[in-house]
């Protein structure tokens, strides 16, 4: 009896060491809640925005960036009634205009945001006090980067240490995306260790978060989120229903992950890559771990999104008959 019981504690600790590996296999996500009707509008009306926005949040401010604009790039917003406020940013090649818009980084402790020209191959700094009571507000340049490896997207911690994804140019028409640390002081580069070994073809993009220590990494052509500590050590790999490591673009799965207090929300499609169906509709709910929670299925084709913390509230961007909405997580 005795070594029954033995060889039984063996066995369930062996059991406990498999579903708390490095290796997760989800092969089902089915708890879908359909919030289409929970999913709000915010009718922008005193600024024409095109299609093709991204969002940023600091301090009171919405900033929402437009790629597509003729004039100026970036409009400014108070993100709790979304008030218009003012734009900056005019589009051209002149002085401390923005020739290629790119990722516009946030230092909520100082309120300032960095907006990334890869045009001119620098990041321009705008002081948002100044900016709103200035509409001729001239930005300083805060960096030169090189072209041939450069911050993509990054969560500005200090002048010293960021996380994000870099981007390195191959040949003429190719690159190879990385997450890493970046110094923006002098723009020293340290990609994180971990590379998953089956992934031929690498298109990902990712979030950190110095509150919880990690950093996830989310695929857009394969079924897969990897977690690693803030030093490149894998936490997890978090294999989809439909994982492969097949060097394909077919089929999108994830876009963006954003950290929602200790919860991590990430769009996901898993439909066809064709032109308005690649899309995602949907936000999966993980915990820190990895671990699936729910899928809030909005019925809307989501460009962007961000997370709203002091409202708690997802806002986004929308590709659909509504151009930006609201998503309340109070439920």
């Amino acid at each position: 009896m005795t070594r029954f019981v033995a060889l039984l504690v063996v066995v369930l600790c062996m059991g406990c060491s498999n579903n708390t590996g490095t290796e997760k296999y989800q092969s089902k996500r089915d708890k879908v809640e359909n919030v289409h009707q929970k999913v709000k509008e915010v009718a922008i009306k005193d600024v024409l925005i095109g299609a093709v926005s991204r969002l940023y949040l600091i301090d009171d401010y919405l900033i929402i960036c437009d790629y597509k604009s003729f004039d100026k790039l970036i409009h400014i917003f108070n993100k709790n009634s979304f008030k218009y406020l003012t734009s900056v940013a005019y589009k051209g090649e002149g002085p401390r205009e923005i020739a290629v818009v790119g990722h516009i980084g946030t230092d909520e402790a100082n309120k300032v945001f960095y907006v990334s020209d890869h045009g001119k191959q620098c990041i321009f700094t705008y002081k948002i006090d100044s900016v709103l009571v200035d509409s001729s507000y001239m930005p300083a340049v805060k960096i030169k980067f090189d072209k041939s490896r450069f911050p993509s997207e990054y969560m500005y911690v200090n002048d010293t240490l960021s996380y994000g994804r870099i981007i390195e140019p191959i040949g003429n028409s190719d690159f190879k995306p990385s997450v890493a640390k970046w110094n923006m002081k002098t723009g020293e580069v340290t990609p994180m260790k971990y590379e998953h070994p089956q992934i031929e073809k690498k298109r990902m993009l990712t979030a950190a978060s110095v509150k919880h220590g990690i950093y996830v990494e989310c695929y857009n052509y394969h079924d897969l989120m990897t977690i690693c500590d803030l030093n490149g050590n894998l936490k997890y790999n978090i294999y989809g229903p439909n994982w492969d490591n097949r060097k394909s673009n077919r089929i999108v799965y994830y876009s963006k992950p954003v950290f929602c207090n200790d919860r991590i929300v990430v769009a996901y499609s898993g439909r066809e890559n064709l032109p308005n169906d690649g899309y995602s509709t949907q936000l999966l709910i993980f915990d820190i771990n990895g671990d699936y929670l729910k899928t809030l299925e909005t019925g809307y084709r989501i460009s962007d999104f961000c997370f709203d913390k002091d409202n708690n509230r997802i806002v986004m961007s929308l590709d659909d008959e509504i151009q930006f909405a609201t998503l309340s997580l109070d439920e």
